[in-house]
């Protein structure tokens, strides 16, 4: 890898680039499909690509290929596109601090030692597991098992390298014939620590203890959100909101907010891109700018919008670490790496007089990520009495702001989870309205 790398670099600077960056990625990745109750097939596939970024007179041009034969071609792509863009005045440089922290359990030899039978077993431990309750049946799942492998060389001297694994099992699970109802369960780890037979039954539980759901009458109320759905309806406006493209370009509710109390005083929220076995814990971000923790909200306060560096070069401060590509044939831009929600943990449903409990929600992409108003469908939600969960309900929407709800938390429970980027336990919201 570093001897490709190190052609596609010296390739753009000899087209005429005065900056050259190269984003070489390679994954395997093992896949299950399950449907209607098998196991419909499998798949391997190893892939492998590169990004490179090429500056000249302040303009950045993009170029990838997965093509061995044709980087050099990509390499005078890029510089080409940057030749025909015009000049950034405020493009500052690449990074070039390569001081790199130690970073632990991203990498499990186990993981990386299986082979195909034990990838089938897993998933077909996790379908006995979603089967073992009648009438419970398996609309669809899968497992998956990746191995990646990263490298990031620019012409400022960063040089970086790093692994990962991780394994994935989802499944989806429906019951009852005359008013079916669903649930669905998911788990994704950087080590062999999963238990599928229980993600499966977790599942199936779920899903029988949602039938012969009611209605009820809209009011306000207590809410508590499973890990799920907080993940699905607080992460994306929040990540939108510090980042600092969105910020410098007015598209925040958070703009000149820094240093001000916009949560409960015992909220919050830190992006570490260091956390132990963090599902996006690494060296560095996808631009090789070292991995630090950031504060963002601190007992309530605001305290940092996220940057890469490019965003960090408009304002004059340090990139925070945040770059972030969807592969390798995109440029990177500001995303959040494990975004860790805290708050005072408790028996959050036992502590609970009467409430809602929600378990996911439906319809959180169309939420308005500048203001923060969302209105979406609560999946698998329940009655709250005397603090314990009763009945379910039928069908659920609930509405408010997100920058509300920082505010409103009054409670969170003990269930930490790792739902993709997002690290967070049940939170339980004042005062939300709920419509049956």
């Amino acid at each position: 890898m570093y001897d490709i790398a190190r052609k596609a670099l010296n390739a753009a600077l000899k087209a005429g680039a005065d900056e050259a960056e190269v984003y070489l990625l390679k994954s395997e990745i093992t896949g299950i499909d399950i449907r209607k109750g098998i196991i419909d097939g499998s798949k391997e596939s190893i892939n492998q690509g590169m990004g490179i970024r090429a500056v000249v007179n302040g303009a950045v041009g993009f170029a990838s290929t997965n093509i061995p034969s044709k980087i050099e071609e990509a390499a005078k792509t890029a510089v080409s596109s940057a030749r025909v863009r015009g000049a950034d005045p405020a493009w500052k440089s690449f990074p070039t601090d390569g001081k790199y922290p130690e970073i632990e359990d991203t990498f499990d030899p186990r993981i990386n030692d299986m082979g195909l039978d034990e990838c089938i077993e897993l998933a077909a431990n996790m379908l006995h597991g979603a089967s073992s309750l009648p009438d419970v049946l398996v609309t669809s799942g899968s497992f998956s098992r990746m191995i990646s492998r990263r490298l990031i060389l620019n012409s400022n001297g960063i040089e970086v390298e790093d692994r990962g694994t991780a394994i994935t099992g989802f499944v989806d699970v429906i019951t009852g014939k005359d008013e079916p109802t669903t649930a669905y369960e998911y788990d994704m780890s950087r080590k062999m620590d999963i238990d599928f037979f229980n993600l499966g039954k977790a599942a199936a539980e779920l899903v029988f203890k949602s039938k012969n759901g009611i209605s009820i009458e809209p009011h306000h109320t207590e809410v508590i959100l499973h890990p799920f759905a907080v993940s699905d309806l607080l992460t994306g406006i929040l990540s939108s909101a510090i980042d600092a493209d969105n910020v410098q370009k007015g598209r925040s509710r958070l703009i000149g907010c820094k240093g001000e109390m916009i949560a409960d005083e015992k909220l919050s929220i830190i992006d570490d891109g260091l956390l132990k076995g963090g599902l996006e814990t690494s060296m560095a971000d996808e631009e090789g700018v070292p991995s630090q923790t950031t504060p963002v909200i601190e007992n309530g306060i605001f305290k940092s919008y996220l940057y890469d560096t490019y965003t960090a070069g408009k304002e004059g401060v340090h990139s925070t670490g945040n770059a972030s590509r969807h592969s390798y044939s995109s440029p990177p831009s500001v995303g959040i790496r494990n975004f860790i929600i805290e708050y005072e943990q408790s028996n959050v449903i036992e502590s609970t007089d009467k409430g809602i409990y929600i378990n996911s929600v439906i319809g959180a992409h169309t939420a308005n990520y500048i203001s923060g108003d969302f209105s979406v469908e609560a999946r698998n939600a329940f009655i709250i009495e005397k603090g314990e969960l009763s009945k379910p309900i039928k069908s659920l929407m609930i509405s408010g702001n997100v920058f509300d709800i920082l505010r409103n938390i009054n409670g969170a429970g003990k269930d930490v989870r790792q739902i993709g980027a997002t690290v967070t336990s049940s939170l339980r919201i004042a005062d939300m309205s709920v419509i049956g």
